[in-house]
């Protein structure tokens, strides 16, 4: 036989025997197109997740899991009326609990103008949970102090935290007296309020000793002065002040501000230093630098309304690429509540991607009632809860955006790897190569939409897929 003939003709038959050896990996190596690395880090800290810090009334068991905790939103707008909301919530506190929910933020629990029928947001008597005969009832809309003490415990007992919603911007339900700073009579005369506590006047409200106005008004309603000592001492100050009286009595674990466009951070700094707890505000603001500076000043945890309008353009207007805009959870995932709808406002059309995106990404993610209870799939919200809570560790980069399609890496932290998610807002399936931050190993997609179980290759890159106006979230098969 011819010598270069044979050798030829040995090299290609070890050329042949090692392509057949090769696994599923090697055969899309070689048909992999050209990739190039696009990675944009959007957080730089070092990978700790969100924390809300340990309930003090639940001996310390309250531990969340290594992506963090998820609240509840635990009410919705006009919810029935009748005084048997906080049996309802209570209800539903194990299954939350099972499902890996650690804490639920309540409605404003005390007596508010309209008695029985008040969401809460028109306050009255701060320590009137539903035990004082005022304003035409003695249980408020949502049921009695006992039911609400009924249901703080419970949660507690079952691992979870309880935020009120603090109303401190304006009150109502006062009588009406003469004002000499405003030269007419107002309805601020707060002095006979049933539980006896805070009582207050003309001098408590603007326009009055301390100037005409603050930082705003809402709806007509006296607006409380927090200028005035006597306020701050009544509301954090003194050992029965609201604050403590809701922390220490009633065993809030946090709160939710209200309308804090009305009143100075410094309100909220000066609650969370002296009272302390979670907090977060309610600053209707798309603007991250408003946003920001607020919860700077404030030593506040925001709700991230930036993150919140830019979901709503980019899964609803066709284009994800707005998904790398600057968003608070972005600026400081420490001081970010993240969410896709609430008892004000639920604009967002693609909801169960809205939740892939928040569940799935740094912040500290809301679900909302309704959304759970009955207008989406339980199971599907249920495993990004799962996926949240257990997967989605660490540093965020963002890996590949256009019209259609979204991936982002989680970069895990302290030995938890992390999570790949892949959003695809169009009407087919789609696959992309992307980089992860695993050598030679299996993940697979933890949503199970997916029946895909490949490899990553030597040099980390992998290729995934995701069902059509779906989401998949990858990690490692372990």
């Amino acid at each position: 036989m011819n010598k270069p003939y044979y050798l030829l003709s040995l090299l290609a038959a070890a050329f042949i025997t090692s392509c057949s050896s090769n696994d599923e990996m090697m055969a899309e190596t070689m048909n992999r197109p050209e990739v190039h690395d696009k990675t944009v880090n959007v957080t730089h800290h070092d990978g700790r997740p969100f924390s809300t810090g340990a309930s003090a009334y639940s001996n310390s068991k309250f531990v969340a899991g290594p992506g963090g905790s998820v609240l509840m939103q635990g009410f919705y707008w006009d919810v029935p009326d009748g005084g048997n909301w906080w049996n309802t919530v209570k209800g539903k506190l194990t299954d939350w609990s099972n499902a890996g929910i650690g804490a639920v933020w309540l409605p404003p629990a005390s007596k508010a103008q309209n008695g029985a029928y008040s969401m809460g947001y028109d306050p009255t008597d701060y320590y009137d949970f539903g035990n004082y005969n005022q304003n035409g009832s003695v249980e408020t809309r949502f049921g009695s102090r006992a039911e609400l003490e009924a249901l703080i415990t419970k949660a507690h007992a079952e691992n979870m935290q309880v935020y009120a919603d603090i109303v401190i911007n304006h009150n109502s339900g006062g009588q009406s007296e003469y004002n000499p700073y405003a030269g007419s009579n107002t309805w601020t005369n707060f002095s006979g309020v049933a539980s006896g506590k805070f009582p207050r006047n003309y001098n408590d409200f603007y326009k009055n000793a301390y100037g005409t106005n603050d930082e705003g008004a809402f709806g007509g309603f006296p607006d409380l002065c927090h200028a005035n000592p006597y306020v701050q001492d009544w509301l954090w100050g003194r050992d029965d002040s609201v604050g403590k009286y809701y922390r220490n009595t009633m065993k809030f674990d946090g709160w939710r501000f209200d309308y804090v466009k009305g009143f100075g951070a410094w309100v909220v700094n000066n609650w969370n230093s002296n009272v302390g707890g979670f907090s977060v505000g309610e600053l209707w603001d798309s603007n991250v630098n408003t946003l920001e500076s607020w919860a700077n000043n404030a030593n506040s945890s925001v709700f991230d309304f930036a993150a919140y309008y830019k979901m709503d353009e980019a899964f609803d207007n066709g284009n994800l690429n707005l998904l790398n805009d600057d968003m608070m959870w972005k600026r400081n995932p420490y001081k970010a509540v993240t969410f896709v709808s609430n008892h004000d406002t639920d604009v967002i059309g693609k909801k169960m991607l809205a939740y892939a995106y928040i569940l799935t990404h740094e912040g500290y993610p809301t679900v909302f009632y309704r959304d759970y209870e009955e207008w989406l799939n339980k199971e599907r919200l249920n495993n990004l809860i799962w996926i949240h809570n257990n997967k989605a560790t660490g540093t965020t980069s963002i890996l590949y955006t256009d019209n259609d399609e979204y991936v982002a890496r989680r970069n895990g932290y302290n030995g938890n790897p992390g999570v790949v998610v892949y959003i695809n807002n169009s009407s087919s399936w789609q696959e992309r190569w992307v980089q992860t931050n695993w050598t030679s190993q299996q993940i697979k997609d933890f949503t199970g939409s997916s029946g895909w179980y490949p490899t990553t290759q030597n040099d980390k890159w992998v290729k995934i897929q995701c069902a059509p106006n779906s989401y998949s979230v990858w990690s490692l098969n372990q």
